[in-house]
């Protein structure tokens, strides 16, 4: 199983596989025949973070599942936990198709990710139906969806509005808390049948607040990893930014060029900028390649992958910042 980010190719067949889905996609309504189109016109954006599944290689191989999280404003999660509650996918959908979408545009993005914290929305995450009892489904997904979210200064994750008792009842095992309209603020158990709760509009979710002042047992589960967050010290620019996020998955310069639609020769002084950039700020990362024997192109890959190898391990300098509020 691997996981790789949702092209404009796929959005079609993940949409499917929603409509097709026997609780998911009567949710939608009309609306469903809308969401490829919302999909595709917010695909690009810094405030959408996309994977989907394959258990087979090559680009064309049928999808097992998929993920689409959303980074949305202040006023947005204060409406959906607002009774009465709604069903989130297709709301969104009405309203970004509308002009009316709640996503934060890049400069908010970048603000909110220096000072004050973002809020994560999980749009759909779910398996093909067939798919959907699968363990290394689930595993590959879980693993899938904290590299995609990981290194962002999150205040608040919500998840996918479960298809049933059984998934809500998980959510809520991995770190997730109930949220109660009437009391206004997430609970730690249920307030009735979970299946009976999962057949109409609901909350689950954690804040950064509630991690912190209350040490609850989720700081130790993946949500608490999802939160751990630490402020980039490198700087990048946002084109750099974009050229090594696409360096990590093995593209080479050519492919960056025709990915990124940038001449080559400027693909490589990107590159150096990128290195002058990492040894004012870590300078280790880069001096002990310099100072060696190896010859220079060697001595490049060597750098490359060095540099790729710390990006792994701090995914916060790859994410949108305002490097003035920083």
């Amino acid at each position: 199983m691997r996981y790789r980010p949702m092209q404009p190719g796929d959005v079609h067949e993940a949409a499917e596989i929603i409509a097709q889905h026997p609780i998911l996609g009567p949710r939608y309504g009309s609306a469903i025949s809308d969401l490829p189109a919302a999909w595709l016109r917010i695909l690009a954006s810094d405030a959408v973070n996309t994977f989907v599944l394959q258990a087979e290689e090559g680009e064309n191989a049928p999808l097992c599942g998929l993920s689409v999280t959303v980074i949305v404003n202040d006023d947005f999660v204060r409406e959906i936990k607002t009774s009465p509650l709604f069903w989130v996918g297709p709301e969104l959908t009405r309203r970004i198709l509308s002009g009316r979408s709640p996503l934060l545009t890049e400069k908010q993005l970048q603000d909110a990710n220096s000072q004050g914290g973002l809020n994560l929305l999980s749009w759909e995450g779910c398996p093909r139906h067939q798919f959907e009892f699968d363990p290394e489904i689930f595993r590959c997904a879980m693993d899938a969806f904290i590299q995609t979210n990981l290194g962002y200064l999150w205040k608040e994750a919500i998840s996918t509005q479960a298809e049933s008792g059984g998934r809500l009842q998980w959510s809520m095992k991995t770190g997730g808390w109930f949220w109660d309209p009437a009391a206004g603020c997430y609970v730690e158990s249920l307030n009735g049948d979970a299946d009976a709760i999962a057949r109409n509009p609901h909350i689950v979710g954690v804040t950064r607040k509630d991690l912190v002042e209350n040490s609850w047992s989720s700081a130790g589960s993946w949500v608490g990893r999802l939160f751990d967050y630490h402020p980039p010290i490198l700087g990048f620019t946002r084109g750099e930014q974009r050229v090594l996020s696409l360096a990590l998955t093995g593209a080479t310069d050519e492919q960056l060029s025709a990915k990124l639609n940038i001449a080559v020769p400027t693909i490589k002084k990107t590159w150096v900028s990128i290195y002058h950039r990492v040894a004012d700020h870590l300078p280790h990362l880069v001096s002990d390649v310099l100072q060696s024997d190896i010859g220079g192109a060697a001595r490049g890959r060597e750098k490359r992958r060095d540099l790729l190898a710390y990006l792994r391990e701090h995914p916060e300098e790859l994410r949108p910042v305002s490097r003035k509020l920083l």
